[in-house]
């Protein structure tokens, strides 16, 4: 049973009563730390969005989320800032797991989110960089989710990964197994692609 989140602030609380007048569920475990990376699922709508900023706004946290640094120029770049941007080089010749680690090292709070799937189409596969991202920033894991059969909104759990991502992920997959997105038709398995996979 995930704790319910009590909001405090005039702003926290007008979002969380939209909530509650949509039939929603501000959900909010305590967190370990300031800094975690945030894996959110399932992903099957634009209008997880709507939620998403919601139950941002009603529990004060600040997500963050990382873009290509082309995306960050121009008259775009403080607009895509503000909004929680974080630009990153994606050229191949620098590590980018080790790139994320290193913000997360200059960083006294960090709510990174990653979508672990990387669309909102069906996935066969989960994408396991938000693990490797985590591991090497030394910080937990939380399970956030967008639950439209019970509409809950919210993070329900952390982990430290271990480094066994094959066990690591069984932590995962239970936790998620129970979860319905908006289109059940685009919600893809909680599983990694085999080693063997290309």
């Amino acid at each position: 049973m995930s704790a319910v989140y009590r909001p405090r602030g005039l702003r926290q609380r007008l979002a969380a009563g939209i909530l509650n007048l949509l039939g929603w569920k501000v959900v909010l475990e305590p967190p370990p730390g300031p800094k975690v990376v945030m894996v959110g699922y399932p992903h099957t709508s634009n209008v997880d969005f709507f939620y998403a900023i919601l139950w941002a706004w009603a529990t004060g946290r600040k997500m963050s989320w990382i873009g290509k640094r082309q995306l960050f120029g121009g008259l775009m770049g403080p607009i895509m800032r503000r909004l929680g941007g974080i630009p990153v080089d994606r050229d191949k010749t620098k590590n980018f797991v080790k790139q994320v680690a290193e913000i997360f090292a200059q960083r006294e709070e960090l709510w990174l989110v990653i979508a672990a799937e990387g669309t909102r189409s069906r996935a066969d596969y989960w994408r396991s960089g938000f693990y490797y991202m985590a591991l090497e920033a030394k910080v937990p894991i939380a399970l956030a989710y967008l639950d439209y059969s019970r509409k809950e909104a919210g993070v329900g759990g952390y982990f430290m990964p271990s480094g066994d991502i094959t066990k690591d992920f069984e932590i995962v997959q239970k936790f998620y197994a129970d979860k319905v997105g908006h289109t059940p038709k685009n919600q893809g398995p909680v599983q990694l692609k085999p080693p063997n996979n290309p």
